[in-house]
């Protein structure tokens, strides 16, 4: 096949002993997103992919994590004359100046890369009317002389970068409908762990609508990875009990810290390493430091908050960037906000929360909400049209 997508791995070439099993989970996760009928071969430094429809794969492969760029490319064998035919074949006629970069992996080609980027600029200026314009050009014509061929391109798309997803192990996402916990998920996607969501549901507090939004922004994570499941918790007799029984201050704080009991238990029960959230430092009162301080307080199992410094402007371009936005502003309230006090506590004390907890019997609660969850690993977007 002439014509195929090569793929340049980027930070996975960072690693040694461990090289080979990122680049097979990468394989894996291309295969379960791509859903083709494709041809994967590759080697430490480059995948090709053989495939009939390439652009619309190579668009595709823009959502994969553990991929620097993507090139739809030319393979020709490592002769000059069949380089120079190609090389004239695929340049837009159209543009007006170019430069040539050549990469000589395969050492037993003769000439050296600069001297034969200088010999097929030469031959394409004395083949064509192209002119040479070394600092900006308008076409970059690229030449990989590999052992098992010579790769042509002169478009280069950028990938997702970072690390296959899987290759860190899971993570459990406490996932609302706001903007900020799709892009930490996003964000965590992107270093190679594998994201399932936690989302509390509190109906009738809670329409679903409320819930069908968090399942559209779970499909739009999915879409990054394949593997994504929401488990949806039944917070409603947790959460009328806090409101009934504990100060009106005070109920946010405590209510979060309920959440990371459920989230710790839970974890351990589907193996998940980590919980991850999205919360950023002061942007409401749960997110002060005294408050993530007392609430963290809880649970020994490791937080990540990949937002948590990052202002409200950034969150937003980061959730336009990867879709979830249009869903996040969805005017349907989650349980985080339906209880909100006037005036939340922004500096809560851990001796007042134990003491406002001694009422709840909350480790029975909690066992409830655990063992009545539901798990939805299938996302139809035909159930989410109505939201939007």
């Amino acid at each position: 096949m002439d014509k195929l997508i090569l793929i340049k791995y980027g930070e996975l070439t960072t690693k040694k002993d461990n090289r080979n099993f990122f680049i097979n989970t990468l394989e894996k996760n291309i295969k379960n997103l791509i859903g083709e009928d494709i041809i994967i071969r590759k080697d430490r430094v480059r995948m090709y992919i053989e495939c009939d429809n390439v652009e619309e794969v190579a668009l595709k492969l823009q959502k994969i994590f553990g991929i620097y760029s993507i090139v739809i490319c030319h393979k020709v064998n490592n002769n000059t004359e069949e380089i120079l035919g190609k090389a004239l074949e695929i340049m837009d006629s159209t543009k007006k100046t170019f430069k040539v970069v050549t990469n000589r992996a395969d050492k037993n080609f003769p000439t050296p890369s600069m001297e034969f980027s200088r010999i097929m600029g030469g031959l394409i200026l004395k083949n064509s009317d192209f002119k040479v314009d070394v600092h900006n050009p308008d076409i970059t014509l690229t030449i990989e002389i590999r052992n098992n061929g010579t790769f042509i391109y002169t478009n280069e798309l950028k990938g997702a970068g970072g690390y296959p997803v899987g290759i860190q192990g899971t993570g459990l996402l406490m996932l609302s409908g706001g903007i900020d916990s799709p892009v930490a998920g996003y964000l965590t996607l992107k270093r190679g762990v594998n994201v399932e969501c936690l989302y509390f549901d509190s109906p009738p507090h809670t329409s679903i609508e409320a819930k069908n939004k968090v399942l559209k922004l779970a499909s739009i994570l999915n879409s990054y990875s394949g593997h994504v499941k929401v488990h949806i918790v039944p917070f409603t007799e947790i959460q009328e009990e806090i409101f009934k029984k504990c100060p009106d201050t005070y109920m946010i704080t405590i209510m979060r810290r309920m959440m990371y009991r459920i989230a710790e238990k839970y974890s351990e029960k589907i193996g998940a390493k980590i919980i991850v959230n999205g919360e950023s430092i002061g942007q409401v009162a749960s997110q002060t430091l005294s408050s993530i301080e007392c609430i963290n307080n809880v649970t020994n199992k490791p937080i990540i908050r990949p937002v948590a410094c990052l202002d409200k402007l950034e969150i937003i371009n980061i959730a336009e960037k990867i879709g979830t936005y249009e869903t996040s502003i969805l005017p349907f309230e989650d349980c985080c906000t339906i209880f909100v006090p006037k005036h939340p506590v922004i500096n809560p004390k851990l001796d007042l929360c134990i003491d406002y907890e001694k009422v709840l019997d909350y480790d029975e609660l909690i066992d409830r909400c655990i063992n009545n969850i539901e798990i939805i690993s299938n996302f139809e977007e035909n159930k989410f049209e109505d939201l939007l």
